[in-house]
């Protein structure tokens, strides 16, 4: 039986796995669940999973904590993502929780030897080369929970002595996908937030819909699976059927393909080497149209931007994550078009070059910088240089 943690476990991941691990009572016990603020849906998990800690990143006062669940132990804020991470005894920790916070937590877990489950992106995209280094270091592989990295984890198992050449990451194309680029560059915060495929948070479907989700990805990508970002290409995929693939020196190309369920990804990195039933359904490849397509840098700066950050080195990627961050909550604000959005993440690049992410310090540093900026330009574009 494994050990689990679960770092943002009323989330959308966190609660799909909580449903594996019900469906394998004899494979998983749940050690510890933190949420950041959903109070009433953390208390319930806790009732049903009786983990030994829980708590909220966002504290709340101790004496809301109903009586029935203070059997186990409760923390606030910080401490009680690094004792999910670190200190409650776990074979493994999955790490869905949003932000550049889960950097940190993922270095507390692999400095505590746990197996890391991952689907947080800041935590590479930022620090990448660190993770990287201590998990290699601890003898622990990170293990990729979105699909799209784990489809590549997954093909990349058959490869022997076949040396992989080039990753290709599949994306739907978002809401934008047919439109004009000048008419996407004035789309509103309800266009943005009508995703053809998938039902997400605002913040991530407004990235898929500007593909900021897919420049970060090609960033994860690049240390998960040590790739140059010129050998990693995106395809739009509308179908969402083929999560992603990888092409090797011989000229094969392995996909692999299902329905669009992330209980899947899920239950293989919480399982691995082993597959288990996760309640998903069968792919019926009958009648099936699937269709590809390049993805446009033109049309989706981000794409560009992503390699130009990790050809950049330093702390270029931990920039562009929080600039993006920045405008993407300004967007939502209706403080600046959704054209805005990448005006003004490579604005912030080109006025924070040159920072260095030697450490977990110069990180959060470069990180607090370039929002800073992003939010001084955003209060400073009444002029409208942001639009379109």
């Amino acid at each position: 039986m494994k050990k689990i943690s679960i770092l943002g476990s009323t989330g959308s991941i966190g609660t799909q796995a909580l449903e594996v691990a019900q469906m394998h009572p004899d494979r998983f016990r749940v050690v510890a669940l933190t949420a950041r603020q959903s109070r009433e849906r953390l208390f319930e998990q806790v009732r049903q999973f009786r983990p030994e800690m829980a708590g909220f990143s966002e504290p709340i006062p101790t004496e809301e904590i109903p009586e029935d669940l203070r059997f186990c132990r409760w923390l606030m804020g910080p401490e009680a993502l690094h004792a999910a991470a670190a200190e409650v005894e776990a074979d493994q920790v999955l790490v869905s929780i949003v932000g550049i916070a889960g950097l940190r937590s993922v270095m507390d877990a692999i400095g505590a030897g746990r197996q890391v489950l991952l689907a947080n992106k800041e935590a590479l995209v930022t620090g990448g080369h660190l993770v990287m280094k201590a998990a290699e270091q601890a003898g622990r592989p990170i293990l990729p929970v979105d699909s799209e990295h784990s489809a590549i984890f997954q093909c990349l198992q058959a490869a022997g002595p076949n040396r992989p050449v080039r990753l290709w990451l599949t994306a739907s194309g978002g809401p934008f996908r047919t439109w004009k680029k000048e008419d996407m560059d004035r789309a509103t915060r309800e266009q943005a937030l009508k995703h053809p495929n998938w039902s997400m948070g605002a913040k991530i479907t407004v990235d898929s819909a500007s593909m900021f989700n897919k420049a970060l990805e090609i960033m994860e990508a690049r240390w998960l699976f040590d790739m140059p970002p010129e050998r990693i290409r995106v395809v739009i995929h509308p179908q969402s059927v083929l999560h992603s693939a990888v092409e090797f020196e011989d000229g094969a190309v392995l996909g692999q393909m299902g329905v669009p369920d992330m209980r899947v990804p899920i239950a293989l990195s919480m399982a691995w080497p082993e597959r288990i039933a996760n309640g998903s359904r069968p792919l019926n490849p009958f009648g099936m149209n699937l269709t590809f397509e390049e993805g446009d840098p033109v049309k989706f700066p981000a794409l560009r931007l992503a390699g130009e950050c990790l050809r950049a080195g330093g702390a270029a990627c931990t920039v562009l994550n929080g600039a993006n961050e920045v405008a993407v909550a300004a967007f939502l604000e209706n403080r600046i078009p959704f054209g805005g959005i990448s005006r003004v993440v490579e604005a912030v690049l080109e006025k924070t070059a040159g920072l260095r992410a030697d450490s977990l310090g110069d990180i959060f540093e470069a990180d607090g910088l370039a929002r800073a900026r992003a939010w001084e330009m955003i209060g400073k574009g009444t002029n409208g240089w942001f639009c379109p």
